[in-house]
């Protein structure tokens, strides 16, 4: 499986995520394209082969890092939530 470790397999699909991302709402799938971006860039950098379980290891790892990351940035400030106090059918 040295295809794996191959630095374009990685970006090609970091772009499959980005590309799912635009189709499916949510910010689910931008912390994934992003982990699979740095692996790439990181491969690409380095020039390492490495076995299938460190790189998804290493792929999960950038991943919840982009992921926390994301949601420091986009979530939503305290207050501007609206509550609603009545039911609308009332």
């Amino acid at each position: 499986m040295l295809w794996v470790s191959v630095w374009w397999v990685w970006l090609a699909a970091a772009l499959i995520l980005a590309i799912a991302e635009v189709v499916v709402p949510g910010f689910l799938f931008l912390g994934f394209a992003l982990g699979a971006f740095a692996v790439s860039m990181l491969l690409l950098n380095t020039g390492l082969t490495l076995s299938l379980p460190v790189l998804l290891f290493l792929f999960a790892g950038l991943s919840l890092v982009a992921w926390i990351v994301l949601r420091m940035l986009f979530k939503v400030p305290r207050g501007q939530v609206k509550h609603f106090d009545h039911d609308i059918n009332d």
